[in-house]
């Protein structure tokens, strides 16, 4: 399969409300794409199309070789998912939580306790691991929380603002990690607020009012736009379209 995901005119409505309107785009195995846009753009329903967690109303779109609009469970099977809320089990160790998660993924439990080992050393989990969840800091919940994303080694990897409330060091950490991950072969599609962050990805779209309005590498849309940086870029991006939109 080139891509890890196809989507061609994909649109969600909700009513007479269009959440998601006409999206194209293609993503390659191996690259760590961006989400830009802010709240109400539109990314959260586009994510959870993609995560076969909500049907589109019209549209085609392939996730890792399957079809969104017929085989969601296989999409959800074969995906890894982490959002910025902490969704995990606070009153269980970061082990019990992914033993769980190993067992929900009806992984082996030889291979399960191996997989834990490696999530734990990979991700500097080691001393933290047999801890409450509860006790955690954020930024190490959040590293349990990709722990358990990864369990099942899935070949793409949807992480919905992975590193909001966690600060900038530990931030780009964390990025380090994802690069990482994306040097193995992982795909990444990220969503985040963070300018610093988008231009850490290979390519980001930016959305509006439930369309795509702008596409490409960071630095290049940043020259495209004749613009000092991403932020100035964005912000360019979004103001054309608002008074695009009055007029």
């Amino acid at each position: 399969m080139e891509y890890a995901v196809t989507l061609d005119k994909l649109t969600k409505r909700f009513g007479n409300f269009m959440a998601v309107d006409e999206i194209c785009l293609t993503i390659e195995r191996g690259e760590i794409f961006g989400f830009l846009g802010a709240n109400g753009a539109g990314k959260t329903t586009a994510i959870r199309m993609l995560c076969g967690l909500l049907l589109p109303t019209s549209g085609k779109g392939m996730v890792n070789g399957y079809d969104i609009f017929k085989e969601s469970e296989r999409i959800k099977r074969s995906i890894g998912y982490m959002s910025q809320k902490f969704s995990l089990y606070r009153d269980l160790t970061g082990r019990e939580n992914l033993q769980f998660y190993g067992s929900v993924y009806q992984i082996p439990n030889g291979q399960l306790n191996s997989r834990i080992v490696e999530l734990a050393d990979a991700l500097d989990l080691s001393e933290f691991v047999d801890r409450l969840a509860e006790s955690l800091p954020t930024g190490w919940r959040q590293r349990l929380s990709l722990a358990a994303a990864l369990l099942h080694k899935p070949q793409i990897l949807f992480l919905d603002e992975p590193t909001g409330g966690v600060d900038p060091v530990f931030r780009r950490r964390f990025w380090e990690v994802l690069y990482r991950l994306a040097d193995e072969g992982s795909t990444l599609f990220v969503t985040t607020h963070y300018m610093d962050e988008a231009e850490l990805c290979h390519r980001i779209s930016i959305m509006h009012r439930g369309k795509i309005i702008e596409m490409g590498n960071p630095q290049e849309l940043i020259k495209k736009h004749n613009r000092p940086n991403l932020q100035e870029t964005f912000i360019s991006l979004i103001s054309r379209e608002t008074v695009d939109a009055q007029y």
